[in-house]
């Protein structure tokens, strides 16, 4: 059940018991409650942490307008996974050749394809790339030295991943985060930085500047919401050609292997026009996955915790939404100042990953502990399978 937060604007409807939520996070949860086009209440996932204007964990419905920074600069950004009809005895007592062929297989960090690969072809041909350049038309400022068609299929950096997971039977399935990579990065950064214009010329104060909106029925507004579109598209496009990369990878491993019939692909970080108490309004998801009735989800823990495949049940307090995960506790310069190698090392034991200094930022410890975000949305999703990673590839 949620709690209610003060504020002076709409309500903020919060399920956040047994969770801690910080100082700052609280006060962004107010200023955006406070904005004029809200409508009927905000709600608060229990992996809710500080973002950039809005709350990582916060789902903003709205009448008339979108703030694009509450969308954010990783649009289209989810989860993809697809169980397999391998098991656990399956599984060599080593996996780190695994690891290695999918680092290989799928671009990490920066990294691009050098040509578009085969699985991402037909896709950018006949759906993306004449979308992508009306838009670019438009707004050239977006446009990229290389063609954005040679980052589908890459996974990128921060706390994207690929895992190799197990369920509650045993059973294998490839799961994996991602979005919209470099160029939804410069479509989110362009029009947050328009809507500041917009907002400096309409002579409004805000008390966070990244809080500056496009107003609906605006030129700005419409080219918004179609670069949004595209970019959310090409995010999930992106996840689809990484997912048959890994599983080509594993079929080398296992000519055996079959993709199983249970699959689910969502984003978590995005807007959309839905329909709640009896309105069509714009809905922001920022961290946070859709949960209608019957909807699959996915629910990630960090590296070494459970994860978790769930189903929506509707909940329109929550406008039909769940928790994108288990949410930070702390920032990545205070994990990294905070836990050492050894640390990091313990936490991922058994789990063939990094255990270096790079992703120290990333270890489990710097995360809300996942049994207890799940508690705190018992009345948003039901749990269908418990995984864990015995692989975990990161950018």
């Amino acid at each position: 059940m949620y709690e209610v937060i003060q504020s002076k604007g709409k309500p903020i409807k919060a399920w956040i018991a047994g969770v801690p939520l910080e100082d700052a996070a609280r006060q962004q949860l107010i200023n955006v409650a406070a904005l004029p086009f809200i409508f009927s209440h905000v709600a608060v996932m229990p992996d809710v942490h500080f973002g950039r204007g809005a709350t990582v964990g916060s789902v903003i419905p709205t009448k008339g307008a979108i703030v694009p920074a509450a969308v954010g600069v990783d649009i289209g950004c989810g989860m993809a996974a697809v169980r397999t009809n391998l098991r656990a005895v399956d599984l060599p007592d080593s996996l780190k050749d695994i690891r290695r062929d999918i680092e290989k297989a799928v671009p990490v960090g920066q990294g691009s394809h050098k040509e578009v690969p085969r699985e991402a072809e037909r896709v950018w041909y006949s759906h993306l790339k004449r979308r992508y350049e009306d838009i670019e038309a438009k707004h050239k400022a977006i446009a990229t030295q290389k063609s954005s068609a040679l980052q589908i299929g890459t996974l990128g950096g921060g706390n994207h991943f690929i895992e190799i997971c197990l369920d509650e039977e045993d059973r294998v399935w490839v799961m994996l985060h991602s979005g919209s990579r470099n160029i939804g990065n410069r479509i989110g950064t362009y029009f947050i930085a328009q809507a500041k214009e917009e907002i400096e010329r309409m002579g409004v104060t805000l008390p966070d500047r990244d809080l500056a909106w496009l107003v609906e029925g605006s030129d700005l507004f419409d080219d918004y919401v179609e670069a949004v579109g595209w970019a959310q598209d090409y995010a999930k496009a992106n996840r689809v050609a990484m997912m048959e990369a890994v599983l080509g990878v594993l079929r080398e491993h296992f000519p055996q292997l079959v993709a199983g019939d249970v699959a689910v692909n969502c984003h978590h970080n995005y807007v959309e026009r839905e329909e709640h108490f009896g309105e069509k309004v714009w809905l922001t998801r920022k961290g946070a996955v859709r949960a209608g009735a019957g909807d699959l989800g996915i629910i990630p823990g960090s590296m070494g915790a459970k994860s978790f495949i769930v189903r929506g049940l509707g909940n329109e307090d929550s406008f039909h939404t769940c928790s994108h995960g288990a949410g930070r506790k702390m920032s990545r310069t205070a994990a990294k100042e905070r836990f050492t190698l050894e640390d990091h090392a313990k936490a991922t034991e058994g789990v063939e990953c990094r255990k270096d200094g790079g992703v120290l930022d990333e270890t489990p410890m710097a995360y809300k502990d996942i049994d207890a975000v799940m508690a705190a949305q018992s009345d948003l999703v039901q749990i269908v399978h418990t995984l864990k990673q015995v692989v975990c590839v990161k950018g």
